[in-house]
């Protein structure tokens, strides 16, 4: 009997000692996660909320940093946050259910859902295209100045959908992957026809409700909501509030709130059949189509440290004015990383890597404080030389990362505030330590000009073009400036203005998207149905392009010399467009 008892003892022993360990060690992991993210905070690269789970429970929810700078209140773990395109997969969700339901099938055509959607090219994109980002239909947030000339308006979905639904499709559907807003909007429209109901009404009886994700729902400005984060940018003098987006306008492809916690509950749900029972169907939801592109969900496998073998990894981003947004999920291990941030362009993917490589106890690369932000900071407190001093010291230091773009942006934010010689010093250390590329010297020809000296701006695109024969801004500018520069001949042609103005007029490419031609002294413009209007460059006397998007057009006469059609060339195809209407 005393050995027996012996033994349980040692039992409770080891048992009370494996727990006691086990603990600690997630302990260990968490303050590492925690030590880590207040790195990114304190380099102004993290401001939010996030949460991590290994098998399943949770080892650290915290907030870091304001959910409302003006009032100091401070983000946590329950604070609300715009998801941006983390919404698609709530969307795929609601689709498969419907799927499931038999009201829907993934090889069935726009057309067969919504019937007044142009024949010619809704007839041939399936929801399964849609789904994948394999449709071809233009995206609407890849219109030139679509955020300044769109995003603020309220719209219904039916009325929006025209906006995009009758341009020409950029490539044959299933053939090729294009991010695409567009296509996700139309499954929002598609649902709410299926149904008969509102999409926010769909996602709450089908997915808020069964889960208890009381704190999820489709962001609206109008209704209050406790809580809620508000969305910043990172300038010069600190933050200023993101622009307004009306939130008509992301809808299906990326109108959600949430928090940290209600993501947890979200992606404990997709192990189970609580939302989709048949598993044929739950499977194909995680199957990769092109470019790694699942529904709704970047589906790939990864490099973890040094770890022999690669992880799954499912996840997806979302980024909307004042936030960016990551969920990623490592299925074998039931492991979750959320991250929700209300400052814009945190380094969300690097955090990510970095948690991981914790959580499989791998090293990590600790997070290095942005020289292009110590280069703002400095210049707006010190002389232009004491920041130079200051900028070889940062550039030699392991501590600091210095990014192009960054410093581009800088300089960009710094001459739009009328700070243009700080601006021609961020421009100028730039070009310095990125000699070989030629958007620095187009940068910085763009401060000099802005300064009145021309000479030094020659000089800057005159490099900036002899790196690139390709860059149209530069042989423009020079133009601009006077100068008698040799331009590739596919690039710059002259063309008579009696020849400009008889192209000049209406040309009806389909029903519903037509291009209208206008003129400008020696400037011809096209302005396409529903889209600003563009600047047309002559590459022959008949044949233009853009520079926004790679597209041309050729303008064709007929007989009698007349012009009588248009012909827009786009991803292999070639759209003819009847002149309906004359220059007047």
């Amino acid at each position: 009997m005393q050995l027996i008892a012996t033994l349980r003892l040692t039992n409770v022993i080891a048992f009370i000692f494996w727990l006691t360990t086990t603990t600690a060690f997630a302990q260990t992991k968490a303050e590492k996660i925690d030590a880590l993210v207040r790195q990114y905070v304190a380099n102004r690269q993290f401001n939010g909320a996030i949460l991590v789970a290994d098998k399943g429970k949770v080892i650290l929810k915290k907030g870091y940093g304001m959910a409302n700078m003006e009032w100091n209140i401070p983000n946590s773990a329950s604070t609300k946050f715009r998801l941006g395109s983390i919404t698609k997969q709530f969307t795929s969700m609601l689709i498969m259910q419907l799927v499931e339901q038999g009201k829907l099938k993934l090889t069935g055509k726009i057309t067969d859902y919504l019937p007044d959607y142009p024949k010619a090219t809704g007839s041939k994109i399936t929801i399964h295209h849609l789904l994948t980002h394999t449709s071809g239909i233009p995206s609407y947030t890849g219109f030139p100045k679509f955020f300044e000339t769109m995003s603020r308006d309220p719209y219904t979905p039916e009325a929006f959908v025209k906006k995009f639904s009758g341009l020409p499709l950029e490539f044959e559907p299933g053939s090729k992957f294009s991010y695409n807003n567009s296509g996700y909007f139309l499954l929002g429209v598609i649902i709410e026809k299926v149904t008969g109901k509102p999409y926010a009404e769909v996602l709450k009886e089908n997915i808020l409700t069964p889960l208890d994700m009381n704190d999820t729902g489709y962001d609206l400005a109008g209704p209050l909501l406790a809580k809620r984060a508000s969305g910043y940018e990172k300038r010069s003098e600190g933050y200023v509030n993101a622009p307004y987006l009306d939130m008509s306008i992301p809808y299906a492809a990326g109108s959600l709130y949430s928090t940290v916690e209600d993501l947890h509950r979200w992606d404990q749900a997709l192990y189970t059949n609580k939302l989709l029972a048949d598993t044929t169907l739950k499977a194909k939801m995680f199957t990769p189509f092109l470019n790694h592109y699942a529904y709704g969900w970047d589906v790939s496998n990864i490099a973890v440290g040094q770890l022999k073998d690669s992880l799954l990894l499912i996840e997806h981003s979302g980024g909307i004015n004042g936030f960016n947004t990551l969920i990623s999920r490592i299925p074998e291990d039931k492991r979750l990383v959320v991250l929700l941030n209300n400052t814009g362009g945190a380094p969300l993917g690097a955090m990510r890597k970095n948690i991981l490589n914790i959580l499989y106890n791998q090293p990590v690369e600790a997070s290095k404080k942005s020289i292009a932000e110590l280069v703002r900071k400095s210049l707006l407190a010190e002389s232009a030389e004491e920041t130079r001093q200051k900028f070889k010291i940062w550039r030699g230091g392991k501590a600091y990362n210095l990014d192009e773009d960054e410093m581009n942006s800088v300089g960009y934010e710094l001459m739009g505030d009328g700070k243009v010689n700080e601006a021609l010093t961020v421009f100028t250390l730039n070009a310095e330590a990125f000699p070989a590329s030629y958007n620095v010297y187009d940068s910085r020809g763009e401060a000099y000009m802005k300064m009145g000296n021309k000479a030094a701006a020659i000089q800057d695109y005159k490099k900036s073009v002899e790196l690139n024969p390709k860059n149209v801004n530069g042989f423009a500018k020079l133009k601009e400036l006077g100068v008698a520069v040799e331009a590739p001949k596919d690039m710059m042609v002259a063309v008579d203005t009696t020849t400009l103005q008889s192209y000049v007029g209406n040309y009806q490419l389909t029903p519903a998207f037509a291009i209208v031609i206008t003129r400008e002294g020696e400037q011809l413009y096209g302005q396409a149905t529903g889209q600003p209007r563009f600047e047309l460059f002559a590459e022959t006397k008949t044949k233009f392009y853009l520079k926004v998007v790679d597209a041309q057009i050729t303008f064709k006469n007929n007989d009698q010399g007349e012009v009588e059609q248009l012909v827009l060339h786009q991803n292999g195809q070639d759209i003819p467009g009847k002149r309906v209407q004359k220059s007047q």
